[in-house]
């Protein structure tokens, strides 16, 4: 970290407030109204582009002056935002060549928001020019206390496919390989299909073709886009940190099932407050998994607590069907992301919108105004955060890592693959549950990390990993420690080159296995495991090297083969998982290799009920949550204190159905 910090006190809440939405008259009504609710803090500024630059190069602070000094007034502090995510309609009808190009060739048009190309020089430099003029105005701005660099990088735009966009690509590409061509004809294999390149310029982005793209040619595209949309947010950052270098500057990522699009590894050393985005995906029936993997990733990413940025009250507006949260949901998962983490709970955003593509995404003040559940549990959730100001700053308590990698994933998911059923978040996660329904506290980790501070390492889909990585996995089991693999990890190099020999590649001799075949199953295929249970998804021809069998397939062409292995390798173990289990019998499985590693299942509680614990300097903060509405008694210290009410508990914390409780229990130590 730095010494660029968030100085609002206690934990933060808020949400994005967009005052120019509304009629001058209304902004009283809504300072008034946040300070009832407890809010200490809006981004503001975030879409204004066009009214603080209304042609190139005239601007107009005016609106956002009376918005800042109306704000710190009411000591309420101001996340200003740097307005590049939605450029003018000036700016492209000066600039048609800074539209986007999408994969079929064709130019999208201005209209809705991040229709740029992050390569263009062009909008670069517009930018570079709105953020220097919004930092000169408000550098030392009373309210000004986080710089808001963009927005959701990469949600809308994250490829283009323009000849601009060739052309960076080919720099990118010569400085990655040395300006060796030859080098990066051996990291594509262009000796397949004729693809070898003689000449920098005859490369491209992987458009549409007849046929599949090369793997290494879309593996190194996904890096360079990644990395094209980085070089924007640092650009604008430091024009900002030049300003005002006191100021924390962060912008949104979005952990959250539908997006991959970023190396969060790569950016999150880049901000000063590692922030997030997340929203529930409707279909999910257990969304609150969700909520605590993104924060537990998030809370791994920032090395310590992080920033919610953005979350909803209710529903969304861009899924199919956006559900509406359930009663007392709003409430539970606020304090799930601070149980995971996050020292500031903000949503998009403070007051609905009448008006425009997402008038129908909730916000913290509805279209039903004060009177409405959305506004009640809004106001109930800042007094929950004011009791909870202590709460910031603590960390985290986990012994198990699991490996977490943006290259794995995108390669795993490129067409081609044995089988296309594989999602590299869907096995992170059928991994994930288990533990989280254990009350064991888990890091995500890079192949490449510090494991000394772990006892058990997990690797549910590790696809593609370098031989550094590779290494640092294995190193961790013969030091004592305890690994466990998933099928398909370890079969390509940091190239998509397929690691020869056997499979599974890098982690062949300290799994103890070998594999020549494999076996994937259809959509809805099973296949019995021995000892009971199923697997699913995918299967394969694995013959012992050294590892006991713990468990075999019973059925289908592999009858007798072992699915789930045991090396015993150095002073530690490397488990193999063969095949996806049902979620029982992974359960089972993974008890059994935390158990071997020393490491607990958590606090006893009921089905559903989620308990957490974050770590001060002198207690343990206790977060019980009760995702099933039954109600529940959790055991905590003598003598301890639930923050949220206040009462004294000694001994069990009672929690009401669909209720929370966060105990405050000192440590003897302290």
């Amino acid at each position: 970290m730095n010494d660029r910090t968030l100085s609002v006190p206690g934990i933060v809440y808020g949400g994005d407030y967009n005052p120019e939405q509304w009629p001058e008259e209304v902004w009283a009504e809504d300072v008034r109204l946040m300070r009832e609710a407890g809010v200490n803090m809006v981004s503001v500024g975030i879409f204004s582009w066009a009214l603080l630059e209304p042609s190139e190069g005239v601007f107009d602070f005016s609106r956002t002056d009376r918005i800042l000094g109306l704000l710190h007034e009411h000591g309420i502090a101001v996340d200003l935002a740097t307005p590049t995510a939605a450029p003018p309609a000036w700016f492209f009808r000066a600039h048609p060549e800074a539209l986007p190009v999408d994969r079929d060739g064709r130019t999208l048009s201005y209209g809705s928001r991040q229709t740029f190309c992050p390569s263009s020089p062009a909008y670069r430099a517009a930018a570079l020019k709105i953020t220097a003029a919004l930092a000169e105005r408000y550098a030392s701005h009373p309210a000004v206390t986080m710089w808001h660099v963009h927005n959701e990088y990469g949600c809308h735009n994250a490829a283009c496919y323009c000849d601009t966009s060739a052309e960076s690509f080919r720099r990118w590409l010569r400085a990655r390989y040395g300006d060796d061509l030859a080098a990066l004809n051996h990291a594509w294999g262009t000796a397949f299909w004729s693809q070898w390149y003689y000449a920098w310029d005859e490369i491209l982005p992987p458009r549409a073709t007849g046929a599949v793209p090369n793997p290494t040619h879309q593996l190194d595209w996904r890096r360079f886009c990644s990395d094209e949309l980085l070089s924007l947010y640092t650009a604008e950052r430091d024009v900002l940190r030049e300003a005002a270098p006191a100021i924390p500057a962060t912008t949104n990522f979005m952990v959250m099932h539908n997006f991959d699009a970023l190396d969060y590894w790569r950016w999150a050393p880049e901000l000063d407050v590692v922030a997030n985005d997340h929203y529930l995906m409707s279909a999910d029936p257990e969304s609150q998994i969700d909520v605590a993997l993104s924060g537990d990733v998030m809370r791994s990413l920032a090395g310590g607590p992080w920033l919610l940025m953005e979350h909803s009250t209710g529903a969304v507006n861009w899924q199919p069907v956006n559900r509406a949260k359930t009663p007392g949901e709003l409430r539970r998962n606020a304090l799930a992301h601070v149980a995971h983490g996050a020292d500031g709970i903000c949503y998009f955003q403070w007051r609905a919108a009448k008006a425009g593509a997402e008038q129908w995404h909730s916000a913290m003040l509805p279209h039903a105004g004060t009177d409405s559940r959305i506004w009640q549990d809004v106001v109930r959730l800042g007094a929950d955060l004011r009791a909870l100001a202590e709460v910031r700053g603590s960390g985290g308590t986990a012994e198990v890592a699991v490996v977490w990698d943006w290259d794995a994933r995108w390669a795993l998911e490129f067409p081609s693959q044995p089988s296309g059923e594989l999602r590299f978040q869907d096995l992170v996660r059928a991994w994930y549950e288990p533990l989280w329904r254990a009350g064991v506290a888990v890091d995500f980790v890079r192949p490449d990390a510090d494991l000394s501070a772990y006892r058990a390492v997990l690797v549910p889909s590790l696809y593609l990993v370098d031989d550094a990585g590779a290494t640092n996995l294995t190193g961790f089991a013969e030091a004592g420690g305890t690994l466990a693999v998933g099928f398909h990890s370890g079969m390509v190099d940091e190239n998509s080159h397929v690691r020869l020999g056997g499979y599974p590649g890098a982690f062949r001799e300290a799994l103890g296995v070998r594999t020549d075949e494999l076996f994937p199953l259809l959509p809805g295929e099973r296949v019995a495991l021995s000892g009971g249970g199923t697997g699913s998804l995918w299967s394969e021809r694995v013959r012992p090297a050294g590892a006991e069998v713990v468990t075999s397939y019973t059925d289908g062409p592999l009858a007798g083969v072992p699915a789930v292995t045991r090396h015993a390798y150095g002073a530690g173990s490397a488990w193999y998982l063969a095949t996806l289990p049902d979620a029982e019998t992974l359960a089972g499985l993974l008890g059994r290799i935390r158990e071997e590693a020393g490491v607990a299942a958590g606090r006893a509680a009921p089905k559903g009920v989620e308990v957490v614990v974050r770590r001060g300097a002198d207690a343990d903060y206790v977060f019980v949550i009760d995702h099933a509405g039954a109600g529940a008694e959790v055991s905590v210290a003598a003598g301890s204190v639930e923050l949220l009410s206040g009462k004294p508990v000694d001994g069990v914390v009672l929690v009401t159905p669909g209720e929370i409780a966060v105990v405050r229990e000192r440590r003897a130590s302290a």
